[in-house]
């Protein structure tokens, strides 16, 4: 890794030279290493068009073939000062003036181009094999609106060629499995930039699939032995000083609004709404464990520049549920909700999870009795049930540790989605407690478990595993009828079998329209429904049908009746 570092690190040095040759009045930002690549920042003057990233890719070849010594020098800060103004680099000055008198200042020289820089490099610039400039976007100087806005130029960089060729053969099935463009192209959902960045609109077919998931969601939580409850969107300013979240979450909660005198926020969290539910009376350890589960919307605030399509918005659903039981119970609990979410993410077609234990940081509220229990509860139930984890030592929130699922999608890559974590912090700012065995008052343990985290992001990720062609279940047109000709028994044929499947709960329409076959084949496999099924003279007069899967050529036939049977199959099993 810290080679791969060094080489794109290095390349984005290349690529700063080669825009210096092109652009001699360049001023330069900062150009690290990321993990996909490296990025440099430019102050230009103009802006890039594609071909000027080729005319920099030309020039960075020529820099790569002639081998430069990449040079480490060691300046003071008066000398580092005067180079940089002679080279009127006000960016790297104003970097150079934020690093402490007693650190070493460090350059890195190739050439003629020489730069701020902590490294680290390779030997020489002939090392550097294989390369591609991805894009320009805008950048903010430091990441603030106040700051010039600069161009950033995207790059990768990797040893060899068939690495990178490899790469870039991923980016472009990422691209097209995008959730935004599929969104778009399978009229699933908007975002209205006008009306509000970050606020998620479902389409009619997009909705459909949430409907779906929604109710899978909830009969399985009624199996699992939760009980759903609804809270409302808004609550007065002493709820969220007794949470702590004016104090550790404001700058993310959108401004108050006044009501008869009283401030009202928008919630960010649906926590604190389920906690008064909770104190609306006195419960008994006979009544634990409480399972209480909500489909709750919050909104928060999350800057412009990070918003992303339904991964990163600013209004959402959470998959949330709290479970409060007493020390007891804990362990069994943790193993039902270990199990719950395995379930679930294999019914929706991802089997490859990872899971991570967080354990206590340096700074935590509550007993530390009380975190060694949880953490042994944590810790047993994903050895008991043979679960492989990893251990991020320290890792836990300061209110509790906690379990993190992250699933692997087509790609192999990792989302975080699924959290098991407990609290200390709310049930003892919020005086939670439960009249023991003993007849006195206790305080008990608090869950917060979410299993998909909230239904926009999810909705995200499986378009892109599936890239728009959802499993049978889940497809919000599981077939499409299409005539080959619309004399009157062929439509009534059709009709009939429409009509059939519909009461049957089927999702499907019937493309009767006066057009070619061909056409409406096209228009079907575009719009990824799961099967056509195709009906002309030949198949109303022997009271059978032709099936296409979608993504597929082949066309096979069968009886209405198989295709029933076929179809519930397809429904029961889900993924």
């Amino acid at each position: 890794m810290e080679n791969l570092e060094a080489l794109r690190h290095s390349t984005s040095h290349v690529m700063a030279q080669a825009v210096l040759r092109l652009y001699p009045n360049a001023k330069l930002g900062i150009g690290p290493s990321i993990e996909t690549g490296f990025y440099y920042d430019f102050d230009l003057g103009k802006t890039l068009a594609p071909e000027d990233l080729k005319r920099i890719e030309k020039e960075m070849i020529n820099i790569i073939k002639k081998r430069y010594p990449i040079e480490r020098v060691v300046y003071s800060k008066a000398e580092a000062t005067s180079l940089l103004k002679e080279q009127k680099q006000n960016y790297k000055l104003e970097l150079l003036e934020n690093i402490p008198e007693d650190e070493e200042i460090t350059f890195f020289k190739q050439d003629d181009f020489i730069d701020l820089c902590r490294g680290p490099h390779l030997e020489h610039t002939g090392k550097i094999k294989a390369f591609k400039l991805q894009k320009t976007s805008g950048a903010y100087w430091k990441g603030s609106e106040k700051n010039p806005m600069l161009q950033r130029i995207y790059g990768t960089a990797f040893p060899t060629k068939e690495e990178l060729k490899d790469y870039l053969s991923f980016l472009e099935e990422a691209e097209r499995r995008d959730h935004r463009k599929l969104g778009k192209e399978l009229d699933l959902f908007s975002i209205q930039e006008k009306s509000g960045p970050g606020l998620v609109y479902w389409h009619p077919k997009g909705a459909r699939i949430r409907h779906i998931l929604e109710t899978f969601w909830k009969e399985e939580h009624f199996k699992n032995g939760y009980d759903l409850i609804n809270t409302p969107h808004i609550g007065q300013r002493w709820l969220w000083d007794t949470s702590g979240h004016l104090d550790f979450y404001n700058e993310n909660m959108f401004s108050p609004m006044d009501v008869d005198g009283n401030e009202y926020f928008v919630k960010p969290m649906n926590c604190p709404f389920h906690i008064l539910i909770y104190k609306s009376k006195m419960y008994s350890y006979r009544d634990l464990p409480l399972r209480w589960a909500e489909l709750g919307t919050v909104y928060r605030y999350e800057r412009s520049g990070v918003l992303h399509g339904l991964l990163r918005v600013r209004g959402f659903t959470q998959d949330d549920a709290h479970i409060v039981c007493t020390p007891e119970q804990v362990d069994t609990e943790i193993h039902k909700v270990i199990e719950f979410s395995t379930f679930m993410w294999k019914t929706l077609g991802f089997s490859d999870l990872t899971f991570y234990l967080s354990t206590r940081p340096e700074k935590y509220v509550g007993e530390v009795s009380h975190w060694e229990h949880a953490e042994k509860a944590l810790r047993e139930a994903l050895e008991q049930q043979k679960i492989n984890y990893k251990i991020d030592e320290g890792g836990g929130a300061f209110y509790g540790p906690k379990i993190d699922i992250k699933i692997t999608d087509a790609l192999g890559r990792e989302w975080q989605m699924s959290t098991i974590q407990f609290d200390f912090n709310l049930p003892e700012r919020f005086d939670m407690t439960y009249i023991g065995a003993d007849g006195a008052k206790h305080r008990p343990f608090m869950i917060h478990r979410a299993l998909l985290g909230s239904l926009e992001r999810f909705f995200g990720v499986l378009i892109e595993h599936y890239a728009g062609r959802f499993p049978f279940w889940l497809a919000p047109v599981q077939y499409k009828v299409l005539l080959i000709n619309n004399n009157e028994k062929t439509v009534e044929y059709a009709k009939t079998l429409h009509n059939t499947l519909q009461i049957n709960s089927f999702r499907g329409i019937l493309d009767d329209r006066n057009e070619k076959l061909g056409l409406k084949i096209r228009e079907a496999q575009l719009e990824k429904v799961s099967y056509m099924i195709i009906i002309g003279d030949k198949e109303a007069e022997e009271n059978i049908i032709a099936i296409r899967k979608s993504g597929e050529k082949d066309t096979r036939q069968t009886t209405p009746v198989d295709l029933m049977q076929k179809f519930k199959k397809l429904d029961m099993e889900k993924a």
